[in-house]
Formats: structure tokens, sequence, C-alpha cells
């Protein structure tokens, strides 16, 4: 029998914490607290706890939580910037925003992350910081990449906004947001932790960073009418805080039973010529925010899918060294040949905490009629 699944099912997760979420929404409609209310406060010091970071600031999306990090950081014009070109836009156009040089760099085969032995080879008098991302919910190289920044005086912004809750090992396990010198996390609707709308925050330990975000987020004013510095309008809506702290409270276990789903498509696909399933690394726990698998007909298969009733995703079919946006930085196909090959085999599978084991063996399935 024909299947409907979509690649991510948010009234599946609403249905079953609507009394919840209903309630957080009409309790700031009824005290009127829309702006920098008192559920910012509360889900800010939430994810800290949740994170192992000193300070949260919920901002207005994951972009503008990338673009105040980069403000904080002192990012400004001739600077260059380290980032993987398989990843979102925003990664990289906040660099651009900022007037510095997006540099980027090729990744690992295996994890689809940045990989730390090419950053050396682009590092430069110019090179300020890496913005490593976790790319799919599985962690980057941090051991690594942090003795590459240590060793060249260099910051690390993590981008996490794909792996809220993402583990890895270092001298102990550590969360990822809690290890670079400031991270960021997106709560698009999509996420692991989704906001009904755009929503973001910026974890840091150090306090100087911290005291700079806080401005910044907020026009850059310590009183209504007392701004110390030039800010933006980035804050993140009461309502948005409000949604965010009940779904918090279920993150772990949404995190869990995706990996259990990850397991299950690992059981069913199995090995096999046709596909390369995602890598699960000893050294990290990835939160599978997507389950990528790779196959030569990606296009062919990704219609036959359809068909079928099966929804997927492609992330990323560009890189962004190929995307026309960032053709001033003089890239060419070949520059880049890991991620450019990649980008034309990535297939993203329906995951999400609500999918059921019939469902999944439904897509194997089909999957393998496809290739039968």
């Amino acid at each position: 029998m024909k299947m409907k699944i979509s690649l991510v099912d948010l009234k599946a997760q609403y249905k079953n914490i609507k009394k919840e979420i209903d309630y957080a929404i009409q309790s700031v409609i009824d005290k009127t607290d829309f702006i920098m209310g008192e559920e910012v406060v509360n889900f800010e010091n939430s994810f800290t706890q949740f994170i192992g970071s000193k300070y949260a600031f919920g901002v207005s999306s994951g972009t503008d939580a990338l673009h105040l990090a980069l403000c904080a950081l002192n990012v400004t014009h001739d600077d260059e910037v380290i980032l993987p070109s398989f990843t979102f836009t925003a990664t990289a156009e906040v660099v651009v925003w900022r007037g510095a040089k997006p540099v980027f760099v090729d990744i690992d085969e295996k994890t689809y992350n940045i990989d730390p032995v090419k950053i050396e080879k682009v590092v430069t008098k110019k090179t300020k910081g890496i913005i490593p991302v976790h790319l799919f919910g599985q962690p980057a190289d941090m051991n690594a990449i942090s003795k590459i920044a240590m060793k060249h005086k260099l910051w690390v912004l993590e981008d996490c906004a794909q792996a809220h809750g993402a583990q890895i090992k270092m001298n102990q396990w550590k969360t990822v947001g809690s290890i670079g010198d400031i991270s960021c996390f997106s709560f698009y609707p999509g996420k692991n932790i989704g906001a009904y709308g755009d929503a973001g925050m910026l974890v840091t330990n150090d306090s100087q960073l911290a005291q700079k975000v806080g401005l910044l987020r907020n026009h850059g004013r310590k009183e209504k009418y007392t701004h110390l510095i030039v800010g933006y309008g980035n804050r993140l809506d009461t309502i948005q805080a409000a949604i965010l702290s009940v779904k918090l409270k279920y993150l772990k276990d949404w995190n869990i039973k995706r990996v259990k789903i990850a397991g299950l498509y690992d059981y069913y696909l199995g090995k096999n010529k046709n596909w390369i399933l995602p890598l699960v690394v000893t050294w990290a726990k990835s939160v599978f925010h997507l389950y990528p698998i790779r196959v030569k007909n990606r296009d062919k298969l990704r219609e036959f899918l359809k068909t079928k009733g099966i929804e997927t995703g492609v992330h990323y079919p560009i890189p962004l060294h190929l995307q026309p946006a960032y053709r001033f930085l003089g890239y060419k196909n070949g520059s880049l040949p890991v991620c450019e090959n990649i980008a034309k085999e990535i297939l993203s599978l329906p995951i999400y905490p609500e999918l059921q084991e019939n469902q999944i063996e439904y897509i194997v399935k089909c999957i393998k009629d496809f290739f039968s």
C-alpha cells in the first residue's frame, strides 16, 4: 500500500504537545509581554544548562546569531574567515556582511564536515577565525580544529544550527556549542528544536563577548534610552521563547528517537554497493538532524520516491564556492572536489521523532525496488 511520508512532520510533533504549546502561547498573550519578556530569560537559562555554557542570548534567527557573533568578535574589512563550502549560505553571507572574506575549505568525505587537514593550508596573516559547521547533526572534529586555532591564535565560532545536543569527546564528553569562543544555534521550524517562526541563540563562556552580544541584539542599550554602542534589533520574541521552552523539555528524548531511527535505517538498508550510509564515528554523538545517504543517480531516485509518496531533501546541491553570490571570490569547478562530488550524490531521507518503523521499512523497500 502506498504511503505518504513527509521529510519532516511538524504537525505530528505539535499534536503530541498541543496543550502545553497552546498554554505557553496564551500565557504570553494574556500578559501582553511580547518583547524581551520573562520567558526569554527563562529559556536562556534553561539553554545554558542544556549546552553547558555560562551565557546564552536569544535572538531573532540563526543567521542573526552568526552576524552578531562576528560583530562581537570584531570581524571587519580585509579579515579572512575559514569555513566549509558544504553548508547553508548563512554561514558565509554574514562574513561578507562584515566586509570580510570567506575562505572556503573542502570537507572530509566521511563526516561531510570541514576537513581539519585542509584548514591549515589556507591560514594567512589575515585569517582571524574558523567557523566549523556541525552538519546534519554530526559534530565537526573540534579536537583538531581547536589545536589549529590555538596554534595560529584564531577564534572559533561553532555553527550549531543542525546539532542541538550533539556531543564530542574532548578530554571529556562535551556538548557542541560549549567548545568554541562563541557558538550559534538556529531554531528554524524544521530543526531538532524549532520555533513557530524564526529564532536563534548565541552561547559563550566569555564574559566580554557576552556583554557585547547582550548590547548588540537590543539596539546597544543598557537601559531603555541609554545606548552604549550602535546595535541591532535582533531580539528573540517572547512567544517564540515560550514555545521553545516547552520543546526543550522534550529535546533529549526526541534526539534519542532520531538516533534510533537512524539505526533502523542502517539496519534495513545495510551495506550495499548502490548507496553509502552516514558514518557513525566513535568520538562523537550525532543527533541526526538529517539522515543523508549517497547514491550515484540521486535525482532519478528522488523522483522515483516522490511517485511512491516519499518526500526527500537535497542538502546542498550547489556548494557555496560555486554559488553565483560568491563568484567574486574566484573559485571554479574542481576547486574543492570532495564537496563538489558529494553535492551531486547526497539525498536526505525522512527523519523526525514521530517516524514509525513501518514507514522506515516502506521507504527502504522503495529504495531497494528502484535499484532492483
